[in-house]
């Protein structure tokens, strides 16, 4: 049974319609404060957004000091940028119609410095090309692929060669290393820091390579939420960046995996009991429209001082669980429950707002802005 903890439970829970995303300030300023201790700084932190998609999560982490801010979506970051980050990375190729988007992004918000990736010599031509247009000038970092094989270019002949089109191109600037390790997903701390330093090890040798030529490599953009601890106890690298996303909301997904985070899930669900269809079946309102339908069905959901239970059916607006019938007696229609995702990105997306809790009572509602892939640009 996963215990409830004493900050979620909602005097006025009965004015939240369900399912409801929670969110909880006291807990997300607490996580942001561990985090930047665990970096050793704010300038040491480029927290990914893509997590929240909150503007006024955004300003809790700029009161922090954290001017330095990571994205997936043009959406993102129009969202970060209105909200006063002064600098923001875009961590995904751009292809296509984003690109002219991007232009129209630079221009609107002189006061944001924004960056983007290329993993491919279509993409910085592409980029170039719409920078000459406009006549802007933009920094661009190269993505490097250290073994998760979504996207970036392994480190090699081919990577350099692209790096140094990025410092000869009139209109683009040499940012540095996105380096994301994504499959650095060990529950030993040592085997993910081990990981990271190997990994490091090799991107370290590309960089004094560019810099003896010439070419600036200002900052290496380096894991995500799970290798956060490995990276962040490493300070002797000048302008490694660590980019952490979910460890503002957690969840426990990644709470059950990597105790080490120190943070505390953040975003609770509020569902309801809305049938009991058999004596050991409770079916709750938190479908998968409302919560990820990932990872696999047996942890995708963790439900809160609940019995020992196991999930047989998750659908469009439907989660049944079967339990005892001793224990699946004591729901009924109506009755309250809370639960954390076991990935709360996706789940966070799914919704257009978030209830705000304070105290154990709702006071408000923050607006998912960047879910919306299409803003104002």
């Amino acid at each position: 049974m996963h215990a409830l903890h004493p900050a979620y439970p909602l005097v006025n829970v009965a004015e939240a319609f369900s399912p409801a995303l929670v969110f909880y300030p006291e807990l997300i300023a607490h996580n942001i404060r561990a985090t930047l201790a665990a970096a050793g700084g704010p300038e040491r932190l480029r927290p990914h957004v893509k997590t929240h998609k909150t503007a006024e999560i955004v300003q809790m982490q700029l009161l922090a000091g954290v001017t330095k801010h990571k994205c997936a979506t043009i959406a993102e970051a129009e969202m970060l940028a209105t909200a006063g980050a002064p600098d923001v990375m875009i961590s995904y190729p751009l292809i296509g119609p984003n690109v002219p988007r991007l232009m129209k992004l630079i221009a609107k918000f002189p006061k944001t410095a924004f960056s983007s990736l290329v993993d491919h010599p279509n993409h910085l031509a592409q980029l170039a090309e719409a920078l000459t247009a406009t006549d802007q000038t933009h920094d661009v970092l190269i993505d490097l692929n250290v073994g998760m094989n979504r996207t970036g270019i392994p480190l090699g002949p081919d990577a350099d060669e692209l790096y140094a089109r990025i410092a000869h191109t009139r209109v683009t600037r040499p940012g540095g290393f996105h380096v994301y390790d994504g499959h650095n997903t060990s529950e030993s701390l040592a085997e993910r820091q081990a990981s990271a330093r190997a990994t490091l090890a090799k991107v370290l040798a590309m960089r004094e390579h560019h810099e003896r030529l010439g070419h600036a490599v200002p900052r290496i953009v380096c894991g995500g939420t799970p290798a956060f601890p490995a990276y962040a106890a490493i300070r002797d690298i000048p302008g490694l960046e660590c980019s952490p996303g979910t460890y503002v909301l957690h969840d426990l997904g990644y709470g059950s995996k990597f105790p080490d985070l120190g943070v505390t899930p953040a975003a609770v669900f509020v569902t309801r009991v809305v049938s009991r269809p058999t004596p050991t079946r409770v079916t709750f309102d938190l479908g998968n429209k409302s919560i990820a339908a990932d990872p696999p069905l047996a942890k995708r959901v963790y439900l809160l001082d609940f019995p020992e239970y196991t999930i047989v059916t998750h659908s469009e607006e439907h989660l049944v669980v079967e339990t005892s019938e001793a224990d699946a007696t004591r729901y009924q229609p109506g009755d309250v429950v809370y639960a954390i995702p076991s990935h709360v990105c996706p789940s966070v997306a799914l919704h257009r707002e978030a209830l705000v809790a304070e105290n154990n009572r709702i006071v408000g509602k923050w607006t998912v802005t960047a879910r919306d892939r299409f803003l104002t640009v």
